[in-house]
């Protein structure tokens, strides 16, 4: 067997939703270099990249796309569905939430903040994945392989350790257990209907990743890293580059008997 050729990801169309955060960049980047032919689905664009002309000068497409718009959501993808053809690769890195987030914990949330961010992640998500695995059964293409990897959280998984957050801003997250969690037997859901059109479904689970803390704009600060690394059996955070390496593992056809599986990539957290 040709591993080399397995792994290529040349002449693969992947969309990426949410392409322009902390994971879905390096997943982009990662993808590209596998030969993929990339589109990021995303609406914040990054002032770093000052125009549209990066894209295009280095291989990956740009299409601007707000998935937090439920009113408009199906009708907005279906239109990109149509202009650029269905994805053999969909990948969903998107985390839209509201203006008060950090608000979430059970002591302040409000009920109109829980249907908010629900619709606007957890909903999107699956209608999104619905849609585009519906087009993958019709529009089949000369790629038999097609995968749908969803990001989740190993909180999607667990409880959250509140004394990570001790003498910190950062607080427990009631919606954030459900989205994930959500998200996490969705995954499993798919894969045993779409498994018959050689549709799989994946999710991948992070445990935590260095970069800017949701609803901040400050990376973790020294006493969460301290109190996370006392309890983490490899002793280190993440990095983006962790999940676009197994985002590469499951977007390949190295995988192509994997379907339905929740790869935790976490520096061991869940197994203590």
């Amino acid at each position: 067997m040709n591993y080399l050729k397995k792994i290529s990801l040349k002449r693969k169309k992947i969309f990426i939703i949410g392409g322009l955060g902390l994971i879905g960049e390096e997943t982009s980047k990662a993808l590209y270099q596998l030969g993929g032919n990339i589109y990021v689905l995303d609406n914040n664009f990054p002032k770093k990249y000052k125009n549209k002309k990066f894209f295009k000068k280095n291989g990956i497409n740009f299409v601007n796309f707000d998935c937090s718009n439920l009113t408009y959501l199906e009708k907005n993808f279906k239109t990109i569905l149509s202009q650029y053809g269905c994805p053999d690769i969909f990948i969903n890195c998107s985390y839209p939430r509201s203006n008060d987030w950090l608000k979430n914990s059970f002591k302040e949330i409000k009920l109109i903040s829980l249907k908010k961010n629900i619709e606007s992640n957890l909903i999107s998500q699956s209608w999104l994945a619905k849609i585009v695995a519906e087009s993958m059964v019709k529009y089949k293409s000369k790629n038999s392989d097609k995968s749908i990897i969803f990001v989740g959280s190993i909180y999607g998984l667990l409880g959250q350790d509140l004394s990570l957050y001790k003498n910190t801003k950062m607080r427990e997250n009631m919606t954030y257990s459900i989205i994930k969690g959500g998200i996490t037997n969705f995954t499993r859901q798919m894969a045993s209907f779409y498994g018959r059109y050689n549709i799989r479904v994946n999710i991948l689970v992070p445990g935590a990743i260095n970069g800017p803390v949701a609803g901040l704009a400050t990376k973790q600060s020294k006493i969460f890293i301290n109190n996370f690394l006392k309890k983490n059996p490899m002793k280190k955070l993440g990095k983006p580059s962790d999940v676009a390496g197994a985002a590469i593992f499951l977007s390949s056809e190295i995988s192509t008997y994997i379907t339905g599986s929740t790869i935790i990539i976490d520096g061991g957290w869940t197994i203590i």
